[in-house]
């Protein structure tokens, strides 16, 4: 299990606000690393999970905490530039508290310890700040101690995975010397060389 002792997610948290704040209109309806998502929906679960994992650290469980991932395609709201730099904040304020990483809470309708559901924020976190960096073009260095954290998270996912594959997908093989991000990538189930098509 990844050490998540002294992880502090706010770093990650605002990285993340201020690629989302480089985003143009023009590009919401642009292809990310996601198959399923595009930079609209991207977003909108960028800031679906920062409520879920922010109200599984106050331990306040009901409907943001209850629904699983992928249940129908999110919405983005019409005030996202305001609405999920606040909610970012707000996880990552959550996450200090330090009953936060202590006991049994919920995420994605699946109970977990706060330790992990931890490690499960700074993974999305990093994988889809990744995702949203390469699908507008941004320059992307993520916070060191998310990326390990997330690293050390998808690993163990993979090695515990009985179909080949890890936490998001079937895992991408990455040289043992490429740096960490790529073999961070690799292990979600995406190719680290992904970049948008160009226009025709």
């Amino acid at each position: 299990m990844p050490d998540t002792t002294t992880i502090d997610l706010g770093p990650q948290a605002r990285l993340v606000a201020r690629l989302a704040s480089g985003v143009p209109d023009a590009a919401l309806a642009d292809p990310t690393p996601c198959p399923q998502y595009r930079v609209r929906e991207l977003l909108a679960h960028l800031a679906g999970l920062a409520v879920a994992f922010r109200d599984a650290a106050r331990k306040d469980l009901g409907p943001t905490t209850d629904t699983p991932p992928g249940t129908g395609a999110p919405s983005l709201p019409a005030d996202w530039r305001e609405e999920l730099p606040r909610v970012l904040t707000e996880l990552a304020e959550a996450w200090r508290e330090p009953a936060a990483r202590t006991g049994m809470t919920r995420a994605g309708g699946v109970d977990l310890p706060g330790e992990i559901a931890l490690a499960v924020a700074a993974d999305e976190l990093v994988v889809h700040g990744w995702d949203l960096a390469r699908a507008t073009g941004q320059g992307y260095a993520p916070d060191d101690a998310a990326l390990r954290v997330a690293h050390a998270f998808l690993r163990q996912a993979a090695e515990d995975g009985d179909r080949g594959g890890g936490a998001f997908g079937t895992v991408v093989p990455v040289p043992e010397d490429a740096p960490l991000i790529d073999r961070t990538i690799g292990l979600s189930g995406r190719d680290p060389r992904w970049t948008a098509a160009p226009p025709p």
